[in-house]
């Protein structure tokens, strides 16, 4: 196929005889890969500022957030949606559902991306609504199990952003908010888990992190809500305490094992409960 057909994360990239090369060398072109990744979701700034702004409004409303994808793109969705809980508190406000099920976070499951269906099955067990948004994840942006629960979304009314890194691709085209870093040729042709997806796990870290700020579930900088669900978070959250209200460790974490949250112990120190 001629190198214009193709889409743009499928191109050779610049870097070529790669076994010839070094590992400083490797590591220093690999590191300007992620650099361009890292440019390409700067560039793209205000879109995904629209995206935290409408996704938040949803979520404030009692909408969910469903991260959709196959392989790498639903791997990347299923690990930014299953570290809300333990950072912000928040159950169920962030699904990821990946083409193949849950298995397929691990081992690859053939055929599952080219089930256009599939998505669409995945949506309507959770029950995705209106009031919902759909975040379909693929670099590519044709992957038909990401496609066809785009399509579905839009006829429901749901919110639906594309994260793809290809700009003329039915993803954007379907995407009520096109996330589109223009990433280009990989460091190894068609290996998408490089810097399309270091720009697709910058981009879900943003969406998510903005939308949980808006939320109200940070306060200055702090994860108030976050579960302590070990003694490191106990630390953190004692330190968060003892910095907010000025007191010793000692009595910030006393006061956050009797009132079980960062905001509980300082919203009761100070009052307001």
């Amino acid at each position: 196929m001629e190198k214009s057909r193709l889409s743009p994360t499928e191109q050779p990239g610049h870097w070529d005889q790669l076994e010839t090369m070094s590992p400083a060398d490797l590591v220093t072109a690999m590191a300007q890969c992620d650099q361009q990744a890292q440019q390409a979701v700067e560039d793209i700034g205000p879109e995904i500022a629209r995206a935290i702004a409408s996704s938040s409004e949803k979520v404030t409303n009692g909408g969910r957030i469903f991260y959709l994808g196959a392989g790498t793109s639903g791997r990347l969705g299923v690990l930014d949606a299953s570290e809300i809980p333990p950072t912000f508190g928040v159950h169920d406000a962030f699904i990821g559902l990946i083409a193949g099920g849950d298995s397929a976070i691990r081992q690859a499951v053939e055929g599952a991306e080219d089930n256009r269906s599939g998505g669409v099955e995945d949506l309507k067990t959770h029950g995705a609504s209106s009031q919902d948004v759909l975040v379909g994840i693929a670099a590519s942006g044709r992957t038909p199990y990401v496609l066809g629960a785009m399509e579905w979304a839009n006829q429901e009314g749901l919110l639906t952003i594309g994260i793809t890194s290809n700009p003329t691709s039915q993803v954007a085209s379907l995407a009520q908010i096109a996330l589109v870093p223009q990433t280009g040729p990989e460091f190894v042709t068609g290996s998408t888990r490089m810097k399309a997806g270091t720009a697709q796990k910058l981009i879900l870290n943003q969406l998510s992190t903005g939308v949980m700020i808006l939320c109200g579930h940070v306060e200055g900088n702090r994860m108030v809500d976050m579960q302590l669900a070990n003694q490191k978070l106990i630390e953190r959250g004692s330190r968060m305490v003892s910095d907010a209200l000025n007191i010793s460790m000692d009595r910030a974490k006393q006061l956050l094992t009797e009132c079980g949250s960062v905001r509980s112990a300082i919203d009761t120190f100070e009052g307001r409960d």
